[in-house]
């Protein structure tokens, strides 16, 4: 039995999902839960949806059907009010950080808070102070994102992900452009933020050595077939399953095609 916290409650929980762009199937049957202080990886080649399941869970794209529970809530049944209500326990880290260029690293930070809550300009500040400090950040609170190297603008990201104090943490491809010792830094960092705050990650990633080293659980995504064919953490996938198109994504290898050759 693959690993993945069983013993830990279900925080999110989609069920038979199918996510399309008009008659364009992306992914169809989708079931997994999330369990509470995972951190949970959503896997596959280029092209398989990953990024599309994670728009679907933050609220950027409604399923064609099926349903998806986040706390055991019904999240599209709901009007918007109480979509809104569930996305403040969201925080997104987004594959290029998305900062506003025409803020500092610290008026990116504040900017969430500005917005949904009605603390004084001195408090914010505060909270702006202890996130950057959590990403190691400080220093960089009134540069501008043109002035950051990639590692440092993810952390910067991260620390907005963070400004609303969420429960539920989603990054897309952080490791993205980043060199491997600036990479493995960030994988210390999210794995502390996991431990530290109780936060449950889902994380989107072909990274493999990022994938291994934090993520304890997970599902992949087949481009071929639209659908999941395998469950568990990265490490046991890598070590367990014999599916071919999971070992050779697992061990970065060339799939065998229908006649036994390689592509």
């Amino acid at each position: 039995m693959p690993p993945g916290g069983a013993n830990r409650e279900t925080l999110m929980s989609l069920q038979d999902i199918t996510l399309a762009f008009g008659s364009k199937i992306i992914q169809q049957n989708v079931s997994f839960d999330v369990r509470r202080g995972s951190i949970f990886a959503v896997m596959g080649g280029s092209g398989c949806g990953k990024s599309t399941i994670l728009k679907s869970m933050i609220g950027l794209l409604r399923p064609r059907q099926g349903r998806y529970l986040v706390g055991g809530d019904e999240y599209w049944q709901g009007d918007d009010a109480h979509r809104v209500a569930v996305n403040r326990r969201f925080g997104v880290l987004f594959q290029s950080a998305a900062l506003w260029s025409s803020l500092t690293v610290g008026e990116n930070v504040a900017l969430p808070m500005q917005m949904f809550t009605k603390l004084d300009p001195a408090a914010i500040r505060r909270l702006v102070e202890l996130k950057l400090g959590l990403v190691d950040m400080l220093h960089a609170i009134d540069q501008y994102p043109s002035e950051l190297s990639g590692g440092m603008k993810k952390r910067a990201g991260l620390a907005r992900a963070m400004a609303l104090d969420p429960d539920i943490l989603f990054f897309d491809e952080p490791s993205a452009g980043l060199d491997p010792i600036t990479s493995a830094r960030l994988d210390d960092l999210i794995v502390n933020l996991r431990d530290g705050l109780g936060a449950t990650i889902v994380i989107v990633s072909h990274e493999l050595p990022s994938l291994f080293a934090i993520a304890d659980d997970g599902i992949f995504l087949d481009a071929q077939t639209r659908t999941p064919i395998a469950r568990g953490a990265p490490s046991w996938l890598r070590d367990h399953c014999d599916d071919p198109q999971v070992h050779a994504f697992m061990h970065r290898e060339r799939p065998e095609t229908p006649s036994g050759r390689t592509d």
